[in-house]
């Protein structure tokens, strides 16, 4: 697609406040000058801040893991747009499948907060992903195209094409197991096809599709090497800087 490969980190709920500004300092020393990819880190929520000073001026951008649809009122313990916005975020991840499978989100919560999100003008990072179950049952196809249909509902095409959508099959994610190179192109391919039937051909090539799941310093020039993928959301791997910077050099190699 000649995109230059945007490659994003999750931290999820791990490292100390500490371990990640040394890290993003890190990181931006490394990624100084390099203009063959773009990259993204996403920090627990009150880490935000702090990260959000050390990468001013570095290119590198910052989400947040997570958003709830509502911009403010009486939700306990919820973290709104707005105030990851404000505390530096450009992108926020949007139903990645541990909020789906552990925290119980459904199609309808996750559409409501990619519209909330593009409402103050954060990029979603949309993620969507079949379990084992349903790859062995032969449903990859239909569990993604339900994930899209729903999660897209009501958005304009404008807006669809701000979006990144990271397809990350469940079965792969912190297990070890990857999905072939192939595997993951041949749905990412998948993924581009209902785009373009829905939004058309220019929409469906200006959206950024990612791959995740057990993504390694290893896999990645293969993963990234695939017509269709056009970067990587990496878990594991991103909370040691020393493999996120290998899967970074390995995905410029292209």
């Amino acid at each position: 697609m000649g995109k230059k490969p945007f490659i994003v980190g999750n931290w999820k709920m791990n490292l100390t406040l500490a371990e990640g500004v040394e890290f993003a300092k890190s990181l931006g020393n490394n990624l100084h000058g390099k203009n063959e990819i773009m990259c993204g880190i996403c920090p627990p929520f009150i880490f935000l801040k702090d990260i959000s000073k050390v990468l001013e001026g570095s290119g590198i951008c910052m989400g947040a893991q997570n958003i709830h649809s509502e911009i403010n009122g009486a939700y306990t313990g919820e973290i709104s747009a707005l105030m990851v916005k404000e505390a530096g975020c450009t992108h926020v991840l949007i139903g990645h499948s541990e909020r789906r499978h552990l925290f119980g989100e459904i199609d309808s919560f996750i559409n409501a907060k990619i519209k909330t999100a593009l409402s103050v003008n954060l990029k979603p990072i949309f993620c969507i992903g079949e379990t084992l179950n349903e790859r062995e049952e032969g449903r990859t196809k239909y569990v993604v195209k339900k994930q899209l249909k729903n999660g897209l509902m009501g958005i304009d095409n404008k807006c669809v094409e701000e979006l990144v959508i990271a397809y990350e099959p469940v079965w792969a994610i912190g297990t070890g197991k990857t999905a072939s190179p192939e595997q993951a192109n041949e749905v990412h391919s998948f993924i581009r096809g209902f785009l373009t039937d829905e939004y058309g051909k220019d929409i469906a090539n200006s959206v950024y599709i990612q791959y995740g799941g057990s993504v390694k310093p290893e896999n990645t020039k293969e993963l990234i090497a695939q017509t269709e993928i056009d970067g990587l959301l990496v878990g594991g791997a991103s909370i040691k800087l020393e493999s996120f910077l290998k899967i970074i050099d390995a995905a410029s190699i292209q």
